[in-house]
């Protein structure tokens, strides 16, 4: 049973790391990027390409008919079963779906453009924008369906390599771009970027299963499995691109484009950048769970393991994030960024919550309560719309930090119910404990960044980043052989021989 639990906590530990170690690299450069257009850009123009970029994600997750989500699963069974015949016919099918729902990608962007400018924006037409924008939908939408084919058949590495790819691309656009051209070059390099993943993509794609497209009548046929299950998710992700649609709209038209920049750096800096300990889920935790869904105690036990490692991962991370804000903000951004670390801070606490709430989640899609799924998420997002028009009108920029760290406790509650009542999800008391020390530890942070200044503050709140730190290594230490490991390959490399 010891092995097991540490076999178990390894391969957690072991994919959370690697996916998350990508996506931190991605973040790494992604900050040089941010550092260099909020300075060539400012604050306002931050905001309108936040607008442009949210308003592409939304149109893309609403046309895509969940095929980056659902492919995956086929593809997987086939690649494990062995069946190169049938994975090569299914890859057909995916790719000709692929083709179709990026036509109407493309096609959707221009109807609704008129629309869009009119709804995001409260001065000038912005349809044109929006035009041009089309074919930028068009290349994400093959590039979800060639990276769903390559998660299916476990080409982690050549999803790395993309990943890093598009980050240097969108840096190597970007800085020029808007050098010589300003906020007039938005547009372009949303496209420009799009078009350099797409390419990274499909070149390694192609490679390892060359380019066949199914006819029009076969996808039809063979593909109706894919899109049923990839509706509920696809609704759920355009709700949330909606959600945050209405909500850059609404600050941009109450306040204005400076106040949308700010919340945009600070919900990228809470939100985004925690994101690098969640990449691992939907690669490797949701199949796992989906495999053992029909078990109430693997599934809380799979669950619970998940938790466990991403609360320890992630706990340290958010102290020293919240302590070192006022440092970071003028260092990534600008100073004319300070105004956003209150908000920051507070939001930060969110986190906490969405790392006890997004296991759970999953066990909802793994058995396929597709419309239980969506209503919870749309609850989350009616809830986050209300409190950020509720909380913004009183407090301003640091109330929507507020907003976000409520809403995602109503999320908590809503999602840990409803696991608790329809699927018997029962949390353990592993986790419970986990949970309560780096919570607590997460609250007395946030409290020493309200009330403590000058060394007070760096001493108290280093002595939290250390406390937080070292719980999670004492435990991981010894629930994973990760230390034995470290300790032995340091070992055999002290004691090789240097040769002359």
């Amino acid at each position: 049973m010891k092995k097991e639990m540490d076999d178990n906590y390894g391969h957690v530990l072991k994919y959370t790391g690697i996916f998350g170690g990508v996506q931190g690299l991605n973040i790494g450069i992604g900050l040089v990027r941010t550092k260099l257009v909020a300075l060539l850009l400012g604050p306002s123009g931050m905001g309108l390409a936040s607008l442009f970029n949210t308003t592409v994600n939304m149109v893309f997750q609403a046309t895509n008919l969940g095929l980056p989500f659902s492919a995956v699963r086929r593809v997987s069974e086939l690649y494990q079963e062995g069946d190169e015949a049938g994975l090569a016919r299914y890859v057909k099918v995916v790719r000709g779906w692929t083709l179709l729902t990026a036509l109407l990608g493309m096609f959707v962007c221009i109807v609704i453009g008129p629309f869009l400018s009119h709804s995001t924006f409260a001065w000038g037409d912005h349809t044109l924008h929006f035009v041009l924008l089309a074919p930028a939908v068009g290349m994400m939408t093959i590039t979800g369906g060639e990276t769903a084919i390559l998660k299916g058949i476990h080409r982690v590495g050549a999803l790395a390599v993309i990943q890093v790819i598009s980050i240097l691309a969108a840096l190597l656009f970007s800085v020029p771009v808007y050098y010589f051209f300003g906020a007039s070059g938005i547009v372009p390099v949303i496209v420009l970027m799009a078009l350099a993943t797409m390419f990274a993509t499909i070149r390694i794609s192609f490679r390892v299963i060359p380019l066949q497209l199914a006819s029009a009548g076969r996808a039809m046929k063979e593909g109706t499995g894919m899109i049923r299950l990839g509706v509920a998710y696809t609704l759920a992700m355009v709700v949330g691109s909606l959600t945050e649609l209405v909500i850059r709209s609404y600050l941009n038209v109450t306040g204005d484009l400076d106040i949308l920049g700010l919340y945009n750096a600070g919900y990228m800096l809470t939100i985004t950048y925690a994101g690098m300990v969640f990449s691992a889920m939907e690669t490797d935790y949701f199949p796992r769970l989906a495999a053992v869904q029909g078990d109430v105690f693997a599934t809380n036990e799979t669950v619970n393991r998940q938790t466990e490692v991403s609360l320890l991962l992630l706990s340290p991370m958010l102290v020293t994030f919240m302590v070192t804000l006022p440092v970071l903000i003028p260092l990534l951004f600008s100073l004319e960024f300070v105004p956003v670390i209150g908000m920051a801070q507070v939001a930060t606490l969110a986190m906490y919550l969405k790392v006890l709430t997004m296991p759970v989640a999953y066990v909802t899609l793994a058995r396929g309560q597709a419309l239980a799924y969506l209503i919870l998420e749309s609850l989350y997002c009616v809830a986050l719309i209300l409190l950020i028009i509720f909380c913004y009108q009183r407090w301003g920029l640091y109330g929507t930090g507020v907003a976000v760290t409520l809403a995602y406790l109503f999320d908590f509650l809503i999602v840990i119910g409803y696991a608790y009542k329809k699927n018997g999800y029962r949390c353990s008391a592993t986790v419970f404990r986990y949970a309560l020390v780096q919570v607590l530890l997460g609250l007395f942070s946030y409290i020493t960044v309200c009330v403590l200044s000058g060394i007070a503050y760096w001493l108290v709140g280093g002595i939290l980043i250390l406390l937080s730190t070292c719980y999670s290594l004492r435990i991981l230490r010894r629930k994973t052989h990760l230390w034995q490991a470290l300790m032995r390959r340091f070992r055999s490399s002290t004691t090789q021989p240097v040769s002359d």
